[in-house]
Formats: C-alpha cells, structure tokens, sequence
C-alpha cells in the first residue's frame, strides 16, 4: 500500500521549470532511494511531497486522499516527518529536549530510545549549537525516530557525515521501515542507496523514472551509463 503518491507534479521558480511531469510513491515499510543529479529537481520533489513548496500541476494522494492546500504543519499532524538538508535544531536545546517535544505522545520512553538508537547518550544534554555536524544530523534523525511518522522524507541525511555516523543513520532508517514506516531519502552515495534501498526512483531534467528494485536499476542501461558511470556490457 502506498502512503504517498505524487503523479506528475511541475514546479517552475521564477518562470525557470524544475519539475516538468515528476512522479514518486512511498510504500509503507520501505526505503526508496530518490536519486539524481545536483540540479535534477529531487529536492524540490521531495519539498513539494511534504508541503514545503506548492505544485504548479499535478496531483498528491497522503494514504489515498487528496489535499487542496497540504502545508508542512498539516501533514505532520497527518504523520510525515521532513528532514531538509539544512540544520533545524534550535541552538540552545538539547537532543535530549529537542526529542521529548518531538514525541509527543510517547513522551521520554520514545525520546530516550531514540538517543540510545543514534548513539547520542554521551552528548543528549549538550545544546545543539555545540554539536559536531555529525551528532547534529544523529541529533535530527534521533527526533524523526522518537516521533514515529508514518512517512520520513530525508532530503541528503548523509551528506558529509561519517562513516560511523552514516552507519548509525542507516540502521535509524531501516528500523523505521521495519515498523512500517515509508521513507524516501534522497543522496549521492549510491553504493550505499543500492544496497539499503528497496525501491529506485531516478530524477532527470525534472522528469522521473521508477526504476524498481535496486537490482532493476543497477541493470537499467539508462541509469548505468548516465549516473552511475558505469559502462554498459553486452
């Protein structure tokens, strides 16, 4: 069952086209890896998925419904976490703080996983603006994770992060889709896209192709040639 389903959405800045006809789905318990080149259109996809920024066309269905004007705090209340690239932390708070608001229903038990489960505990009560940028983005997925959306959309979560830090993140993500949550991430690591993804959409021109299982795309000529590099055999 698909969560999300965006179909054939254009978004245009200042007259300049971005997306021109992009379409994307989330089903629920799994990770699709929204991959593209800088510039593609992925992250104004995934801004208009979670309300952010508004379609000029198109249509979005959260669990099969329609929403005429869906908005960033609307659709939190529906379930969905966005995680932006930048960073959101309020600098004076802790992880600690910054996840107790973020699980609002659960309260401390689901704040306190949540820093156990990104490796936080020794900087939980440290303020957000003493934080590395790799226990900043633990710190924001440690938030997503205490507040269990129904839908995570991750715009570059590894972006200059480390190894450890990545390797924690992942395993966030992977247990948020084994409680059956859908998650979107979008990236450049492609090694490790492939490897964690269940499903492949590729962005090109603003346009989007679903490319099916990482195996699919790693085998799509198309993909192969254009983003990955590799050279095609026959």
């Amino acid at each position: 069952m698909n969560a999300l389903d965006v179909d054939c959405v254009g978004k245009s800045f200042r007259g300049r086209p971005v997306l021109t006809s992009a379409s994307l789905r989330a089903e629920v318990g799994t990770i699709t890896a929204l991959m593209g080149r800088n510039g593609s259109g992925k992250s104004t996809l995934l801004r208009v998925a979670a309300g952010v920024a508004r379609a000029d066309y198109g249509t979005i269905r959260y669990d099969g419904e329609v929403l005429a004007r869906p908005s960033l705090a609307r659709l939190a209340r529906r379930g969905i976490f966005y995680l932006p690239q930048h960073a959101f932390l309020m600098r004076g708070l802790t992880p600690r703080q910054h996840c107790r608001m973020a699980s609002s229903d659960a309260g401390e038990v689901a704040a306190e996983h949540a820093i156990i489960a990104t490796g936080l505990t020794a900087v939980a009560d440290r303020t957000a603006g003493s934080l590395s940028g790799g226990e900043l983005r633990r710190a924001e997925v440690a938030m997503a994770l205490a507040r269990r959306p129904r839908i995570l959309l991750a715009d570059e979560p590894l972006r200059e992060v480390a190894p450890y830090d990545a390797e924690l993140l992942w395993s966030v993500f992977v247990r948020l889709a084994a409680d059956g949550c859908a998650v979107i991430i979008t990236g450049h690591d492609a090694t490790a896209l492939l490897a964690f993804a269940d499903r492949v959409t590729w962005v090109v021109a603003g346009t989007s192709h679903d490319l099916g299982t990482p195996r699919d795309a790693s085998e799509n000529d198309a993909f192969r040639r254009d983003y990955l590099g590799v050279p095609l055999c026959h």
